[in-house]
């Protein structure tokens, strides 16, 4: 697949699809950041593996995902001792495709992700920029839905420090 070197190029992990279309918010990826660069191992994992799950099936139809496989393998395979495949891949595209943008949610894939220089959001981030954009109206309502609906962990006081960095 060609790639526009105009275009921001951001690349996305598992998680971040999953959470957004689950909360069914997938929508604000598109909004934020028009094209998402995806590797087989996410597609893998989110549609394959997530099928007839909640969620699967909208990622399935995202007609702004762009599927496209890092070429690297000893990178994704360096990568793969500390990290599952799919984040392999995906800190690995984002190398050779100098991503502006790299959507994670793991720590320990953000660290790794980090050390190479890439920048990083997870669902957190891009939620507290839709509140800020007015593109959602409740913060505090998506993140019950991430905690209840797609079984994302917060920790008490992350979560309301998120709250009170949304103003709620």
């Amino acid at each position: 697949m060609e790639i526009d070197e105009n275009q921001t190029k951001v690349v996305s992990n598992s998680s971040p699809l999953i959470n957004f279309a689950i909360i069914e918010q997938l929508h604000l990826l598109e909004a934020f950041f028009g094209e998402i660069l995806i590797t087989n191992a996410v597609w893998h994992e989110c549609v394959v593996e997530g099928h007839g799950k909640l969620g699967a099936k909208t990622i399935e139809n995202a007609k702004f995902l762009k599927l496209i496989q890092p070429q690297n393998y000893d990178l994704i395979r360096l990568l793969c001792r500390d990290l599952d495949i799919g984040e392999s891949e995906t800190i690995a595209l984002a190398i050779e495709t100098q991503a502006d943008m790299l959507l994670l949610d793991e720590k320990d894939a953000r660290n790794v992700a980090s050390i190479y220089g890439l920048k990083t959001t997870g669902v957190i981030g891009i939620l507290l920029r839709a509140k800020s954009e007015n593109l959602i109206d409740s913060m505090k309502e998506y993140l019950d839905r991430l905690k209840n609906d797609a079984g994302l962990w917060l920790d008490e006081a992350f979560y309301q420090k998120i709250l009170e960095i949304a103003n709620e």
